[in-house]
């Protein structure tokens, strides 16, 4: 067996080895803004697709065609949820204000799973934080991980 030949095989099988990024199992309850975002996602994703076969970079195809897939999917099963701005209780898409005894004091959105992001001030709708506080109002408390926050202030519209 040529030694070629074996690094061909040794290639082959990297590429087997991408795998699939996982898809949540919850659903796919997005902001409209969270939508813009996976559409412009699939455009980016499209054209270096188109780049990266124009170089035959077999590699980055496979990564780029497997992220494809997974914001494909994403945006298939995407559901826009816009809360009611005159909500009495904290709903998907709103902003919060939590405080503690301590008067420590987070501000968090509440969005969809892949428009997360803590240190921006976003929260996934499936997060324990999020599922603890829905339904409340201001000056109702909610239990997380033994820490008990107070809801000080919640608004419909986006930060």
């Amino acid at each position: 067996m040529s030694r070629a030949f074996t690094r061909e095989d040794d290639s082959e099988s990297a590429l087997a080895d991408i795998g699939e990024r996982p898809v949540s199992q919850h659903r796919n309850i997005v902001t409209p803004e969270g939508l813009a975002a996976i559409d412009a996602e699939l455009h980016r994703l499209r054209a270096e697709l188109g780049m990266a076969e124009g170089a035959a970079s077999r590699e980055r195809i496979a990564t780029v065609s497997r992220d494809l897939r997974y914001w494909n999917s994403r945006r298939e099963t995407a559901e826009v949820s816009v809360p009611e701005p005159d909500s009495p209780v904290l709903r998907f898409g709103m902003t919060v204000t939590i405080e503690d005894d301590a008067d420590n004091r987070n501000t968090w959105r509440i969005v969809g799973e892949d428009e997360a992001d803590a240190a921006h001030g976003t929260i996934s709708h499936v997060s324990p934080m999020a599922l603890a506080l829905f339904g409340k109002s201001v000056g109702d408390l909610a239990t997380v991980n033994g820490k008990e926050w107070e809801i000080v202030a919640m608004e419909a519209g986006q930060d």
